[in-house]
Parts: structure tokens; C-alpha cells; sequence
């Protein structure tokens, strides 16, 4: 009996080791030191409180959705280490969702996410037929509702992956409006200037806009607004040596034209 257990034991650790990186469903089963254990027929996940996002509340009997983290074997047979939180997990979501992803005609770049909150998700078509954003919007955006439902809420921005890395890196700012973008390639940097109007648009919510921009694409992000690189360029003049009030008076002048 002891070695048919460690048997079925094996089979179901290699099952799921299989399965890492993929979505499993479950009901939640009991609460256990700071733990939401799920019942996932053939075995229990584990989910930690530090993986489920804060605006979510679960009780005995839910059915709940979550990524398969890690498969760990132990004297009580495999743990399945599951999570809410991960990035991983709007991207099978919508690999799951939309049937241009899943057939490969639709690629997912990147994606970024701070979980209850907003996700980014940059995305591109090999065909140029197939527009990548309204493929995952859906008809009537019904494809990214039934993602928003499942992440209780949580706000989804699409953005259209750009092989111009000036391109994508206005993009991904979306819904602010971009006047132009500057990139130093050495460092990784990227300066967007924007209308003073759109400032604080680009930057969000306690900086949520720019630091999920800077994660889908991989550049370090210095938002300025017009009428600041103005005072800086003033400044600039004011300090050559050798510029006097009228080549000021003239450099300002031609500014404004």
C-alpha cells in the first residue's frame, strides 16, 4: 500500500511538474497559516497571501484561477505552489482567450503588471491582415472583459509591440499623448517630452503608468514636460559665457516663432 501511494504520488508530481507556467482551477479548500489551500482534484495547491492581490477576498468554496508557480516533492507528496500575482498569468490568460495567440498568429512580447491594479501587455501580429490589439480587444471588447472579470477588475492596457523602440516606448505610455521621444541606446535611456496637459497622464497614478512602461520595454523612462525643457534651455543659454542679454533676447525670440 505504502508503495502504491508513493506511486500515484510520483505520477501526480510529474503531471504537474508538467504544467508549470499554466493555469490551474480549483476550489478553495481551507485557510492555513496565512495560506489559501485549493483543491485541485488530483492534489492541493497552495496559495500564499502574498500572491493573491490585496483587493481580493476568497472564502471556503470559491472556485478561483491561479498560475502554476513550482512543484516541490514532499513526505506528504507533491506541493503545488500557485499564484495571483504574476505576470504569467494575464499572459495565459489571454493565450487562453484569444485564438490568434494560441494559433501563433498573434505573439505577446512582454508583459508588465502590478497585480489588483493595472497590467500592460505589448503585442504583435505576423500576419498584416490580423490587427493584434483588436484581436485581444474582442468584438465589443468582449475577450479583455472576461480577463478584467477574471482579474476582479484589474485595468488592462494593450499596446501595439513596435520594432521602433521610440515607437513602443510611446506606445506603451498609452492613454497619454507623446510629443517626442529621445534614446540614449549606452544607457538604456529614454527621454519623452510631453504637453504640460499630458503630464501627469504619462507619469499616473503614484508614478503607475511610467513604471509599468519602463517594465514592458526594458528602457529606463525620464518623462519632461515642454514648458520644462523650455526652463532648462534658458538656463542653458543664460550660463554659456559670452552671451549677452540681446543674443538672449534674440535666442527667445526665435523660440517662440
Amino acid at each position: 500500500i505504502q508503495k502504491i501511494r508513493e506511486a500515484e504520488r510520483d505520477v501526480v508530481f510529474e503531471e504537474y511538474q508538467h504544467k508549470v507556467n499554466d493555469i490551474a482551477t480549483g476550489a478553495v479548500h481551507r485557510f492555513e497559516k496565512g495560506m489559501i489551500i485549493v483543491d485541485l482534484g488530483r492534489a492541493e495547491g497552495v496559495l500564499p497571501r502574498r500572491e493573491v492581490p490585496q483587493s481580493e477576498e476568497y472564502r471556503q468554496g470559491d472556485r478561483i484561477k491561479a498560475l502554476i508557480m513550482e512543484v516541490r516533492r514532499t513526505p506528504k507528496g507533491p506541493e503545488i505552489l500557485l499564484s495571483r500575482t504574476n505576470a504569467g498569468l494575464v499572459k495565459r490568460l489571454f493565450e487562453l482567450e484569444v485564438p490568434e495567440i494560441y494559433e501563433g498568429i498573434v505573439d505577446i512580447k512582454s508583459v508588465s503588471r502590478e497585480a489588483g491594479n493595472r497590467s500592460k501587455i505589448a503585442v504583435y501580429s505576423k500576419d498584416n491582415k490580423v490587427d493584434p490589439v483588436g484581436a485581444c480587444v474582442g468584438m465589443r471588447g468582449q475577450r479583455v472583459k472576461n480577463i478584467v472579470r477574471e482579474l476582479s477588475g484589474e485595468k488592462i492596457d494593450i499596446i501595439r509591440w513596435s520594432i521602433n523602440t521610440g515607437e513602443f516606448i510611446s506606445s506603451s505610455l498609452s492613454p497619454a499623448e507623446i510629443s517626442s521621444v529621445r534614446l540614449n541606446e549606452g544607457e538604456k535611456r529614454a527621454e519623452v517630452i510631453v504637453a504640460d496637459d499630458q503630464l501627469s497622464l504619462a507619469i499616473g497614478k503614484k508614478g503607475q503608468n511610467v513604471r509599468l512602461a519602463a517594465k514592458l520595454t526594458g528602457w529606463n523612462i525620464d518623462i519632461r514636460s515642454k514648458s520644462e525643457i523650455e526652463k532648462l534651455r534658458d538656463i542653458a543659454i543664460s550660463e554659456l559665457d559670452g552671451v549677452g542679454p540681446k543674443t538672449e533676447k534674440r535666442s527667445e525670440e526665435h523660440t517662440s516663432e
